[in-house]
């Protein structure tokens, strides 16, 4: 027996051949390998990424023809390729109405929206200003209390309507067990048990 020749290796793998080698299918985790690739090749090459993909709109849209050459009915005689051509201008019709209807949808949400935000936003400042408006009135009422006293800023703990509406005044000389029901302060810190 005599040695393979040449004529026995495929041609696509011969080293000689100038014919490029058979590709195969490329299954999605070899294309993203080969994508990975690429961008590591020069890293300092600048990434392009497509933009987001513009809104469709009826104004994107071509526009409907104005003057319609041949006018399609429903009479005897329309060639089988009338009938595509009937169903195409009818979906892009339709098409078209769709998306006036929802740029009109979106408009009024937009509309209901933003008067329900207005709406909120004026309860929420009138309820602020009600709030401000009750916090004046009191401290109103402490700097009255104040100058009723004499300015000193001892003020009377025994009157019903301040009674457990204002904090003990730490400045005061207080007892064991504080101010009339108020327990003392007591200082933050580390407490430590002696277990004898």
């Amino acid at each position: 027996m005599s040695e393979p020749g040449p004529e026995s290796v495929p041609t696509s793998a011969d080293p000689r051949s100038k014919r490029p080698t058979k590709r195969r299918a490329i299954t999605p985790v070899s294309e993203h390998a080969n994508q990975i690739e690429t961008l590591f090749k020069d890293p300092s090459k600048e990434l392009r990424l497509p933009g987001a993909p513009k809104e469709r709109t009826s104004s994107s849209l071509a526009p409907p023809p104005e003057i319609v050459a041949n006018v399609q009915g429903s009479s005897a005689g329309a060639g089988s390729g009338e009938f595509h051509v009937y169903k195409a201008s009818r979906r892009r019709e339709y098409e078209r109405l769709r998306l006036m209807q929802s740029e009109v949808d979106r408009e009024k949400g937009d509309a209901e929206w933003e008067k329900q935000r207005e709406e909120t936003k004026r309860k929420d400042e009138e309820k602020t200003e009600k709030n401000r408006r009750r916090r004046e009135k009191k401290r109103a009422a402490r700097s009255g209390n104040k100058k009723a006293d004499g300015g000193n800023g001892a003020m009377d703990v025994d009157r019903p309507s301040m009674k457990g509406l204002l904090p003990p005044n730490r400045d005061m000389d207080q007892s064991a067990d504080g101010v009339e029901g108020y327990p003392s302060a007591e200082v933050p810190g580390v407490i430590i048990h002696d277990e004898d």
